[in-house]
């Protein structure tokens, strides 16, 4: 059948809500990133930036605000990094090899793991921007009823092609590993670089030149780069540093995503196609 990954995807859906402590923790998390580490740090950055004036005619933006679009991409890289754990412990069950030899296509298999992470992000970002507005973060200004809309499905347009991409990274190499442990350690390794190395808390014109150049090559700099536009606008003055954006620059952006998930399905296909487990 065509739809057979719909299975696999209804049953992580399933395991996402039974398991509370998980349910629980996912939801939470990015609340308290928002409630604690944005409104401490609000005060301090805008403090700094107040010294330095905006240009004319150009909307200033609060850090609160600011940091809101990389609190949106930070639990969407985290949440994706961590979709492929699910796979672990179906080798470590037993569950992986019955799949594997049913006549169900393997390429199903990685598309429902991938595509329950993306409903996950999405049940996340809703929850922050929501969350976010309760606490005074200024997204969408002055916008209509119809280009809010409009603007939160841009937003969840970036979000999906970003956690799908990230989705099949993680089920690679989950696929490849033994132990959850293994796949903890790398998630570690990687998430760190990829946060602090992107515009999600910060103006990256600061970078010295190397990680200037690390960024532009980070997928999450160009999700936040989506986000920021569809939420903030085109032109508005930030932690003391202009941000004007263009369609090209969205284009480009999302373009950037795209070629990186078809990318990384690339390789997860081939992963899945070669997997043999005993």
């Amino acid at each position: 059948m065509a739809w057979e990954f719909l299975t696999v995807y209804w049953r992580e859906m399933i395991r996402f809500v039974r398991f509370k402590t998980q349910l629980f923790a996912s939801l939470l998390q990015p609340a308290l990133w928002m409630a604690f580490f944005g409104v401490a740090m609000s005060s301090n950055f805008n403090r700094f930036a107040s010294a330095i004036p905006p240009p004319p005619g150009v909307v200033p933006v609060d850090y609160l605000t600011f940091m809101a679009a990389g609190v949106i991409a930070m639990t969407t890289l985290f949440t994706s990094l961590f979709g492929g754990i699910s796979l672990l412990f179906d080798k470590n069950w037993g569950l992986m090899r019955e799949m594997l030899a049913s006549p169900m296509p393997r390429t199903h298999i990685m598309l429902g793991v991938s595509l329950s992470g993306m409903t996950k992000s999405f049940i996340q970002v809703a929850i922050i921007m929501a969350f976010g507005l309760l606490l005074g973060v200024q997204f969408f200004p002055g916008y209509p009823a119809a280009r809010i809309v409009l603007a939160v499905l841009g937003i969840f347009v970036f979000v999906g092609v970003f956690s799908l991409g990230f989705l099949l990274f993680s089920s690679t190499i989950s696929m490849r590993l033994e132990s959850p442990e293994g796949l903890q350690g790398i998630i570690t390794l990687l998430t760190l670089p990829l946060f602090f190395v992107s515009n999600a808390l910060y103006p990256i014109q600061a970078f010295p030149p190397l990680l200037q150049v690390l960024s532009i090559y980070n997928p999450l700099t160009h999700l936040v780069n989506g986000i920021r536009y569809f939420a903030l606008g085109t032109d508005f003055f930030a932690v003391g540093a202009y941000y004007s954006y263009t369609t090209t620059d969205l284009l480009v952006s999302f373009s950037y995503l795209v070629v990186f998930a078809a990318v990384m399905y690339v390789v997860a296909r081939w992963t899945f196609q070669k997997a043999v487990v005993t």
